[in-house]
């Protein structure tokens, strides 16, 4: 293994060499001295407010929407799949790459990157691996900071130690053969009924996956949000600089870095405590697919973790412990109310 370590970087550096010396006390000062700053983000939160306030008064498109989330339904059980190609192809490419999950870190661990990729891939030894690479990304991060950039992997990987391989994949495939009576494999292999007792051990919390990816997709749009923009202007501003942004959209730059950074971390925190969950999951795959358009040297693998959480958010939906529990009752509810009166005629 061949160690090279560069400096840390951000994801915002993975486009741009050099940061403008700006601190975060001289963009707020020169923001919100600006009302043509402040006036375009307290519109936006107002416009966001004022949509959120009216679907909740009106309930529009109830009958559409409830379609959608069965057609969802009916993609649950690809979940896993979905979870194993998306964390499974990142570390692939970061192990040909030369770099260890993130871009930002130089550090070549060919081997073991593409040896868990393919493993994940393919669906073998599913669980274990995934605890193993959980272990070595939270190793990482203790000795590369950096990491943290990537932070969706720690969402990720402990999703499909959750929820396992799924179907297809190796482990269901072994998992027949050694569950058929008669077969050789059933009498040969001595794992096959530990796994099965221990899968039912953990069927009931499985019911966690949604509540996993809201956590760790929510915790890395917040971080991104908060560190790589607002804390550190010089970096987004260069970034405004370099595909002069100002002249796709005419506003100020500070306004592309706080309307920015307070977009990710709003998000976020809507992933965070579960609100509009499939709607700000859809919100966040319009904003990596924006991304990837409008800067074109943008690593396309440092996201695709990233895509492979939120698509199985908007087949999941908010799972348990969300603001949305609470919204679904109510409007329950106020259905059960409506019909009343007519169930009486």
């Amino acid at each position: 293994m061949v160690w090279t370590v560069v400096p840390a970087a951000a994801h915002e550096e993975y486009v741009v060499d050099e940061e403008r010396d700006v601190g975060l006390s001289e963009l707020l000062g020169e923001g919100l001295a600006d009302p043509f700053v402040v006036g375009p983000l307290v519109s936006g939160a107002v416009v966001v407010l004022a949509v959120v306030a009216g679907y909740l008064a009106f309930r529009p498109l109830q009958r559409d929407l409830a379609t959608f989330r069965s057609a969802m339904r009916e993609y649950v059980e690809y979940v896993p799949w979905l979870l194993r190609i998306s964390i499974g192809i990142p570390l692939i490419g970061a192990g040909f790459g030369g770099y260890f999950v993130s871009p930002a870190v130089e550090v070549e661990f060919r081997i073991l990157q593409v040896g868990i990729g393919f493993l994940l891939l393919f669906g073998l030894a599913t669980r274990l691996v995934a605890l193993l690479g959980l272990a070595v990304y939270l190793v990482g991060v203790a000795i590369w900071p950096t990491l943290l950039l990537q932070l969706e992997f720690v969402g990720g990987f402990t999703a499909i130690a959750l929820i396992g391989a799924g179907r297809p994949s190796a482990d269901h495939v072994l998992g027949r053969v050694a569950g058929s009576p008669g077969t050789l494999s059933r009498q040969l292999d001595p794992i096959h009924d530990r796994a099965r007792a221990f899968r039912a051990r953990i069927d009931s919390t499985e019911r966690l996956l949604p509540t996993i990816l809201r956590i760790g997709l929510g915790a890395t749009f917040v971080f991104l949000g908060v560190t790589q923009k607002i804390l550190q202007p010089g970096l987004a501003l260069s970034v405004v600089d370099r595909y002069d942004l100002t002249a796709v959209v005419p506003v100020a730059p500070e306004l592309w870095v706080l309307g920015a950074g307070l977009a990710e971390t709003a998000l976020g925190l809507a992933l965070l405590f579960g609100v509009f969950t499939r709607a700000s999951a859809t919100t966040a795959i319009g904003m990596f697919t924006l991304t990837l358009f409008a800067l074109p040297d943008d690593p396309v693998l440092a996201h695709v973790a990233l895509f492979g959480m939120a698509s199985a958010l908007l087949i999941t939906g908010s799972g348990p412990y969300a603001v949305d529990s609470h919204l679904e009752r109510l409007e329950s509810n106020l259905e059960r109310a409506d019909a009343t009166p007519t169930e009486a005629d």
